[in-house]
């Protein structure tokens, strides 16, 4: 492990927004998926428009954009997708994130020179397959979630040093193997890996016996219901050296559908704790833990990086999320010669409102809400309509792309 070089944090990107709070808050990159060929079809995505402003964002700033393309495509997919790798090629993008070997030779004859990533949707548990697509052109193998530490030190002393590997560091699981479901097509006519998954598996379900239709019986008893299939969501921050002296080059956030407040304080969380381990003498910090746990939520789970997952990993009792903090609003100005911030509200906010103040670097601050303002400049007591602007006082220097929180 070279310590000198820092794994990189990679962040989801499910609109432009989220594109900016990720690089804002401290990720090396972004993954994101345009209005085609993704599997996160019901995200925002990017409009070619878009992804042209979050790849000037991104590289200005010395970071780089990711462009999903991991559906396992029909024959009518392949119709329009030589123009869109072009056009994506054109942009700048810095590589393709890819499973299908059939998309993976469309790319290598549009764009030979173009950084491919090999998707988890791909299902790599082993070094052999990972030396085939490098020795095919492929840079990066994202592994299959469903691998300990130990096989991945494996993997990675077979291989070539430059061929570089990532893993799930946070965020939701998958009951099926790496993605690989039909669970979604048979029970809502949705194709999970074409990007319309309708997540079946976080579903109630009970038992029933043939010649007794409409009688329903818990699978175990208890009055809430059954969610059989409903994992909990990973959690690594408490093993950071763990995971980099596995020998990975990037460490992956999950949630191209979560909101901004959760992208951003996901990722502020694992920069400081990566940071604080190649400044070395590591000492892990609960409040990195405290904070990921302010972002909504499942109950946690290390996956099956130290052991296979049990009966512990899965919630039975509920499919809802664990939610304390309400994402209050984010701030678009700052003016330091009178400490007023030009906020667009994302929640409901009130007058006297003791509030969190979580700038992209450094720890959060404490404050009542003092005062507010309209755009008209007009005195008001709450601020109730969605990304209205809003002035307020700030106790202390507030940067721009701050976020605002309040305990629920």
């Amino acid at each position: 492990m070279d310590k000198n070089k820092k794994v990189e944090l990679l962040a989801p990107a499910g609109n432009l927004e989220k594109l900016k709070m990720s690089i804002l808050y401290g990720a090396d990159a972004v993954y994101l998926g345009g209005e085609e060929f993704g599997l996160r079809a019901f995200a925002d995505n990017f409009t070619h428009d878009d992804l042209e402003k979050g790849i000037e964002f991104a590289h200005t700033r010395g970071k780089k954009v990711y462009l999903t393309m991991n559906i396992f495509p029909h024959n009518e997919d392949l119709k329009s997708m030589p123009d869109y790798v072009e056009k994506v090629h054109k942009m700048g993008i810095d590589a393709i994130i890819l499973s299908d070997p059939g998309v993976f030779s469309l790319v290598k004859e549009i764009a030979p020179e173009m950084e491919i990533h090999l998707s988890t949707q791909a299902n790599n548990t082993n070094w052999l397959s990972a030396k085939f697509w490098y020795n095919h052109g492929v840079k990066r193998i994202v592994l299959a979630r469903e691998l300990s530490f130990k096989e991945i030190k494996e993997i990675k002393n077979n291989l070539p040093d430059d061929l570089e590997l990532e893993i799930f560091i946070h965020g939701a699981m998958c009951i099926s193997y790496s993605g690989r479901c039909l669970l979604s097509n048979y029970m809502a006519g949705r194709d999970s890996n074409r990007g319309l998954c309708a997540h079946p598996c976080r579903w109630n379900y009970n038992l029933v016996e043939e010649k007794r239709p409409g009688e329903y019986y818990p699978v175990i008893e208890s009055d809430k219901g059954t969610f059989i299939f409903n994992s909990k969501d990973l959690c690594m921050i408490e093993y950071i050296p763990d995971i980099i002296s596995s020998g990975v080059t990037s460490l992956k956030i999950e949630g191209r559908m979560k909101s901004s407040f959760y992208v951003a304080t996901v990722v502020k969380a694992y920069r400081e704790a990566i940071d604080a381990f190649y400044e070395g003498n590591y000492v892990f910090n609960n409040k990195w833990l405290e904070e990921l746990s302010k972002a909504s939520h499942r109950e946690y789970t290390t996956g099956f990086y130290y052991n296979k997952t049990s009966s512990n990993d899965q919630i039975y009792n509920t499919s809802s999320y664990i939610r304390e903090y309400d994402f209050l609003g984010v701030v678009l100005e700052y003016d330091e010669k009178t400490g007023i911030a030009t906020i667009e509200q994302r929640n409901r906010m009130f007058l006297g409102d003791q509030i969190e103040v979580v700038n992209p670097i450094g720890d959060f601050y404490e404050q009542n809400i003092e005062w507010m303002k309209n755009f008209d400049n007009e005195e008001i007591n709450v601020a109730p309509h969605p990304q209205m602007i809003v002035y307020m006082p700030m106790k202390q220097k507030t940067e721009k792309f701050a976020m605002l929180r309040k305990k629920v």
